[in-house]
């Protein structure tokens, strides 16, 4: 019994060892993803770089419930954290050992501006770790308004469209600062899966209802966006 023990034992040394090496590695790596895509652009130039880009809105130009409704759907402790929601994390590794998949990252509004400004859509470990690091250079070198003003403006929404101030006009005929309430609550829910809702009015109808809760689970007042307050819906090239 003793005997057994002993190798139980090494076992679960050994791969705890092989464990903490393997996260070394991973964390190296990463941080030399993040260390090269500095060298190639700044933060502050990559900023630049989405502000010149056309349909650029500022967090000033948008609706306030848009605004709420993009945290409440995408990162609800988005004015909380500092870069990374350690709690989202832990829920999304938990899902996906349990569902042996990477289908939930956990990954913050500032992880997001990360990777819509320095890295691919790829699911990396690697790149994972990168954003991190990335995230907490942006957190120390904007306010939280501006960072959802860039992740607002480089989210994307399907059929061609980047950017908040992009995909209104396309989608609704008119420009992110005119959205309605339920327009708002409507385009907040977009990025999510842009393929899908934005060819699909019925799921993107069903995605802005999961916004609206959401909005009033964690405090956020949705105003009137309710499914009666408008009869829009989101065609491919309308």
């Amino acid at each position: 019994m003793r005997t057994l023990l002993k190798v139980v034992r090494r076992f679960i040394l050994g791969v705890l060892v092989l464990l903490v090496v393997a996260g070394g590695v991973l964390v190296w790596r990463g941080h030399e993803l993040y260390r090269s895509a500095l060298a190639h652009e700044s933060i502050e130039e990559a900023a630049d770089r989405l502000r010149a880009q056309p349909g650029y809105t500022s967090a000033d130009a948008l609706p306030r419930v848009y605004l709420d409704a993009v945290v409440a759907i995408e990162d609800h402790r988005f004015y909380e954290h500092p870069g990374i929601d350690i709690i989202a994390i832990c829920r999304a590794a938990w899902n996906d050992l349990r569902t042996l998949s990477f289908a939930q990252g956990g990954s913050t509004i500032t992880q997001q501006v990360a990777k819509n400004l320095f890295f691919t859509q790829e699911k990396r470990l690697d790149r994972k770790v990168a954003e991190v690091f990335m995230a907490f250079d942006l957190e120390r070198s904007y306010t939280k308004r501006e960072i959802l003003e860039l992740y607002v403006n480089s989210s994307y929404f399907g059929d061609g469209y980047t950017g908040i101030g992009q995909a209104a006009p396309g989608y609704l005929g008119k420009t992110a600062g005119e959205m309605t309430d339920y327009e708002s609550t409507l385009m907040a829910g977009i990025p999510n899966a842009p393929s899908m809702l934005s060819a699909a009015p019925d799921a993107a109808a069903a995605r802005q209802r999961l916004v609206v809760r959401q909005m009033l689970k964690y405090g956020f007042d949705p105003g009137t966006a309710t499914p009666a307050a408008s009869s829009v819906l989101i065609e491919e090239g309308a």
